[in-house]
């Protein structure tokens, strides 16, 4: 038996899927299925419940679950340990993260690090942000970049940096000519926004219904790229945070236009597990994420 047989049965336990356990630790989901078959010969007990409609650990698995993620972690501190004793910083850091932060905010950092840590692998995907915490919970990915970030018991959060938000305009809008603008005056006016359980829109509707302003949602889409498509094409205006629109101020095909009526911000943060050990080169890499790029 492989310590290796534990981690897999512990991430199949904690993520209830023999295929994202299988696409953490890169094998196949018939390797998952012969590797939990081979821990039940080795102690002779019924670690799963099979069945097609719930997943569930027997008494025996759940005790097995327990024990192994102590072995786990200790194994894992262990090997963390020695790695900082060498001065040894390498491996893979699997980044899930927001599209708004991974397409504007994150590349600086991951081209600081690199220069700094070539032997170090970044894998970063893109996830809706309910996506960024299940996969963050489920041991998908080491760490999660996100936007309001969520307070969970399970989780540790590291507040990165806050964002201004700014009003984005076609450049032949009448509030392009403005140099600011008052919430009030978005009343009534089409708006692009974010769909509805998408945490900077809930943030925002919260600093409308403050300010009693009703606005008219014309379209809603998940990530930032597509509000900025529509705005383009004047189908109405939409708030922003600021470092999401530079390139199209820069060609002018957008006006961003500040908030008359105080600065509004939007908080990033980083999560992890709680719990989790990191490796040196995820403590360096929260490091630089929580520095100037």
């Amino acid at each position: 038996m492989q310590i290796e047989s534990l981690k897999v049965f512990c991430d199949l336990a904690e993520t209830e899927s023999f295929t994202k356990a299988a696409q953490i630790n890169s094998v196949t989901q018939s390797a998952v299925s012969q590797q939990i078959s081979a821990l039940e010969r080795t102690f002779k007990s019924l670690l799963i419940e099979r069945s097609k409609k719930k997943f569930r650990l027997t008494r025996e698995g759940q005790t097995l679950y327990e024990y192994s993620k102590q072995i786990i972690q200790t194994y894992e501190s262990l090997h963390s340990k020695l790695q900082e004793l060498k001065d040894i910083i390498s491996g893979t850091i699997r980044v899930a993260t927001i599209y708004s932060i991974g397409l504007h905010d994150l590349p600086p950092y991951v081209k600081k690090f690199m220069k700094s840590y070539p032997t170090v692998n970044i894998h970063v995907e893109y996830r809706r942000a309910n996506q960024v915490y299940e996969d963050v919970l489920g041991n998908v990915v080491d760490l999660g970049l996100v936007a309001y970030p969520t307070r969970d018991a399970k989780l540790e959060i590291i507040p990165l940096r806050k964002e201004p938000l700014v009003l984005i305009t076609h450049p032949q809008h009448p509030f392009a000519k403005m140099k600011s603008v008052k919430l009030k005056a978005l009343t009534g006016q089409k708006v692009i926004g974010f769909e509805p359980d998408i945490p900077t829109r809930k943030a925002l509707d919260k600093i409308l219904k403050e300010y009693d302003v009703e606005v008219k949602h014309v379209m809603e889409f998940d990530n930032v790229e597509t509000v900025k498509r529509a705005v383009e094409i004047d189908a109405g205006i939409s708030i922003v945070p600021q470092g999401t629109v530079i390139q199209e101020i820069t060609k002018q095909t957008l006006v961003a236009v500040p908030i008359d009526d105080g600065d509004f911000f939007r908080p990033l943060a980083a999560i992890y597990k709680k719990n989790k050990v990191l490796s040196p080169a995820m403590k360096q890499f929260l490091s630089i994420l929580k520095d100037a790029p």
